[in-house]
């Protein structure tokens, strides 16, 4: 970055995207059928075992650490959300 200026609109891209892939994630996970969540969830555990291995190992901040195993813990609870049939949710828990 070349000053303050840029690094800051930087993190305020980075923090628009974040919010809306917030708003996308908990969409996507509630319009999927309960045999697509359960496949979902076994894959997720799985990559977010990976990316904790690729974390652990690399040169970050406490903070993106504790962020990422709380994120991965709301994204876990989201997938084990059973709905009742023809519900739809707009928010979730720990959605904001």
């Amino acid at each position: 970055m070349k000053n303050l200026q840029e690094a800051t609109e930087r993190i305020c891209e980075l923090k628009g995207s974040l919010v809306a892939l917030d708003a996308l994630v908990p969409a996507l996970i509630d319009a999927l059928p309960p045999s697509a969540r359960e496949t979902m969830l076994a894959i997720f555990e799985a990559r977010a075992e990976a990316a904790r291995t690729v974390l652990l190992h690399a040169d970050i901040s406490d903070v993106v650490l504790s962020t990422f195993e709380r994120d991965v813990e709301r994204n876990r609870e989201l997938l084990r959300l059973k709905r009742p049939a023809g519900a739809s949710s707009t928010r979730r828990a720990g959605s904001a």
